[in-house]
């Protein structure tokens, strides 16, 4: 059997699209659901509140007794947890798209785009927590876009309107190109947004890293198959 994923999840409750990690189809492997009670997006991306530590760790312990293969967030701003939340199981735990920062900036040697849920919430230590503080980011952000504030920051509504979600990613991404033409590549935060990482791509032209990109390679390594046998020559 295909080894599980485990995610530990925030406290909402509107319409989770393909793509987004909290929809099962996003995923060709199994996963397993951990909603943690009382981490709103408000306590964990405004606040950054330090008492959301405890029961994200009970959370992450319990998801590796359930079995789990390995652990990941369902809100890159959990990256302020990510060296405690790691050393306290037993199995891999990334629990945020952010760990790929300092990866995706080698890779490319450049500045790297970063669109996230509330660019005013970031700080260095969300950076620092992963080691990305040097790393050259043109930061945008979807707090300023009524959809996206409304439903994903605010909870004023279960219900998504996805065309217009769409148009506001679009309208933060072109400005970042816009604003920031040297660009090499683009991380996505906010899980939130991954449904969009083709549509993005498509107006970027540069590679999109996302919870996604990071969960599928993870997932590939605590899966390793065995090649098939040489062929003699």
């Amino acid at each position: 059997m295909d080894p599980t994923i485990g995610v530990l999840c925030l406290e909402t409750t509107f319409d989770k699209i393909p793509g987004h990690i909290r929809n099962p189809a996003t995923f060709d492997f199994p996963v397993r659901y951990r909603v943690v009670e009382g981490a709103t997006p408000r306590r964990l991306v405004r606040e950054a509140d330090p008492t959301l530590l405890e029961p994200f760790v009970t959370a992450a312990r319990e998801l590796a007794a359930a079995g789990v293969a390995g652990i990941t967030g369902a809100c890159g701003f959990l990256v302020l947890f990510q060296a405690e939340l790691a050393a306290a199981v037993p199995v891999p735990l990334w629990s945020s798209s952010l760990i790929q920062l300092p990866m995706v900036h080698r890779m490319v040697g450049g500045p790297v785009g970063l669109l996230v849920a509330d660019e005013a919430a970031l700080t260095p230590r969300h950076l620092a927590a992963v080691g990305a503080q040097d790393v050259p980011v043109a930061l945008t952000g979807m707090a300023g876009q009524p959809e996206f504030r409304e439903v994903m920051l605010e909870g004023r509504r279960d219900t998504l309107d996805v065309d217009r979600l769409a148009a506001e990613v679009d309208a933060r991404v072109d400005a970042l190109a816009r604003d920031h033409p040297g660009l090499r590549a683009l991380v996505i935060e906010c899980t939130d947004l991954v449904p969009f990482a083709y549509r993005i791509q498509q107006r970027l032209g540069l590679p999109v890293f996302d919870i996604v990109t990071l969960t599928r390679m993870a997932h590939a390594a605590l899966t390793r198959r065995p090649f098939p046998p040489a062929a003699r020559r």
